[in-house]
């Protein structure tokens, strides 16, 4: 885990290192301020010139200043490698998720996700920033006071040999209680997130069935619960602070009370009162360098788990690779399925398409009819790999999807899902999404085709207006038909629309796909969608059910052959359905 996450430090290794470095020496001089202080003291008491006192306070001047110079350099150094570390882990992070396979998605929620890229992040940001700074100096404190104390001190510091093994084995108690309930803290953040992101995005279908109170009902639980284990895991956290203290401050009564008597007896010749005074500091040190302690564990308990689950994005694996020579162009845009079976997960127990066999010529238009549930949108994801065949083989231009290179495959099977998006920009920055160089001339002419530049032509800007995050400035109808623009400026050998027509009026479906065939009669088009219209005319119709072909053929050798075909089209069309169906 360590090995994975240090991957990320890369051009702030050179602050991360020297921040242990600057540190080391403004513990050192912290040190040896006390031990100069003692001196002093004993200078004083000697009855030394008023030059030693001065020679005395220059040293502690210069030490000091060197000290917070020092100090301030690893502040500094600190701050920029583990904002700099969170950086880049986010970067990792985000283009790892990018290289993810639906499949590899599936696996983890989007809440999730959000989760482990902010949250998560920012726990093993505190950490790495406390690993480099503060974990290197408190133990440094505390070695050098100890030893310290030892030098000045002799028997009276034996009291520390008692006081550190004994709230180690209290922090080692403390950790092993909470680790558990910190793990269990950061799964339902998760879905705290993913409540938020549901309503969010369902906010319409919330306020329209009124159901505000019942979704505030179900984040309030959500953050009871999240309360409910991050209070008891803060609260076993918040038993180091007292017993640290209780320790620490029983150390400190012995030394005063012991020390002062050992002064007083011996007259100064077991111990005098410049080592007194240093044992008092170095009491202190040791005091602030375990509470620190304290915190850096508790910091690093409560990213451990962050961290874990951020090793598991990082060491995620996509389950699509490309081949090792990968084929670099798509012949023809022909698309065949060979005995083609699969599932979504290895432990599903029933295949969401079996048995398929189906052959598609280059150019062809072909239609997809079926109910819900009946496979239409995960036949067509398979084409341009967005999952992998469990069974069988598919084909594009005569080549299985598997040799050709996934960049080179998508850019020329362009499909517009079932669930347009669009992004925040303008239209043109939509557009561009299909085709980075694309210019004015070749927009608007994709536009035309996808019957969207008529509505264009009515805003202010045009295709300069200004498109808020999601197309929510937009109608439904429009905005698929921005989507279906955007695929055309791929150039695609082949074109798939998963029910994208189905916010538009007949009218309008009709001329768009009436200019597939005039202005893109070689490319293939495949249309998946609820109404017989969007498809009567094409080449030919598929008719889906339970994840397998019921039938094939065109539109006149349905209606002769098949009664499914025939009631559908009768549904949806019956003024005209008796005679069509003679």
């Amino acid at each position: 885990m360590i090995k994975i996450l240090a991957r990320s430090v890369r051009e702030y290794k050179k602050a991360a290192i020297l921040t242990p470095i600057l540190v080391i020496v403004e513990v050192i001089l912290e040190c040896l301020i006390p031990f100069v202080i003692a001196n002093l003291v004993n200078e004083m008491q000697a009855g030394c010139s008023m030059d030693v006192i001065v020679s005395y306070g220059v040293k502690l001047i210069v030490m000091s200043v060197v000290s917070l110079i020092f100090g301030a350099a690893a502040g500094a150094t600190c701050a920029r490698a583990s904002a700099g570390y969170a950086r880049n882990l986010r970067k990792d992070m985000f283009y790892k998720i990018q290289d993810y396979s639906f499949e590899n998605i599936d696996k983890f929620s989007v809440s999730s996700l959000v989760t482990r890229l902010t949250t998560d992040i920012t726990n093993v940001q505190m950490a790495f920033m406390m690993i480099i700074r503060v974990a290197i100096r408190c133990p440094l404190m505390l070695v050098f006071s100890f030893a310290m104390g030892f030098i000045m001190g002799g028997k009276l510091a034996m009291i520390f040999l008692f006081t550190i093994p004994l709230l180690g084995i209290g922090l080692f108690l403390v950790i092993r209680k909470a680790m558990p309930l910190f793990r269990s803290v950061f799964r339902k953040y998760d879905a705290l997130n993913d409540s938020v992101q549901e309503n969010v995005q369902a906010m319409r279908v919330v306020k329209s069935y009124v159901r505000e109170d019942f979704e505030k009902e179900k984040f309030g639980a959500a953050a009871k619960d999240v309360q409910k284990d991050f209070t008891k895991a803060e609260r076993i956290m918040a038993i180091n602070n007292p017993m640290m203290q209780f320790c620490v401050y029983a150390g400190m009564v012995f030394v005063l009370s012991y020390g002062s008597y050992a002064v007083i007896t011996s007259r100064g010749l077991d111990i005098n009162v410049g080592q007194m005074s240093a044992m008092v500091t170095y009491s202190f040190q040791i005091l602030m360098s375990l509470m620190m302690v304290s915190m850096v564990f508790t910091m690093i308990t409560m990213s451990a788990e962050s961290a874990e689950r951020i090793v598991e994005v990082l060491s995620e694996e996509s389950t699509l690779k490309n081949p090792e020579n990968p084929v670099m162009e798509v012949k023809d845009g022909s698309i065949d399925f060979e005995n083609v079976s699969f599932k979504y997960s290895k432990k599903a127990d029933r295949m969401a398409l079996s048995d398929i066999n189906l052959h598609i010529n280059s150019g062809e238009v072909i239609g997809i009819l079926g109910g819900t549930g009946s496979s239409k949108t995960t036949l067509i994801q398979l084409i341009p790999r967005l999952y992998d065949v469990t069974e069988g083989s598919v084909k594009v231009g005569g080549l299985d999807v598997k040799d050709y290179d996934l960049e080179t495959l998508r850019n020329q099977v362009a499909v517009v899902l079932q669930k347009n998006v669009l992004f925040s920009g303008t239209i043109k920055d939509n557009l561009r999404w299909g085709n980075p160089n694309a210019t004015d001339e070749e927009m608007e002419e994709a536009c035309r085709l996808a019957q969207a530049d008529e509505f264009i032509k009515l805003f202010p800007d045009k295709y300069d207006t200004w498109i808020e995050q999601g197309g929510t400035n937009v109608s439904g109808g429009q905005k698929q038909r921005l989507c279906i623009a955007r695929a055309l400026l791929k150039k695609p050998k082949v074109l798939i629309l998963d029910d994208s027509t189905s916010a538009v009026d007949t009218r309008t479906d009709a001329l768009i796909r009436k200019g597939f065939r005039e202005f893109i009669p070689d490319t293939t088009k495949i249309i998946i969608a609820q109404r017989v219209a969007s498809v009567q005319d094409a080449d030919r119709i598929i008719l889906m059910e339970g994840g397998r072909i019921s039938a094939v053929g065109s539109h006149d050798e349905l209606m002769k052959t098949n009664e499914i075909y025939r009631d559908i089209y009768r549904t949806q069309n019956r003024a005209g359905g008796d005679k069509d169906g003679e």
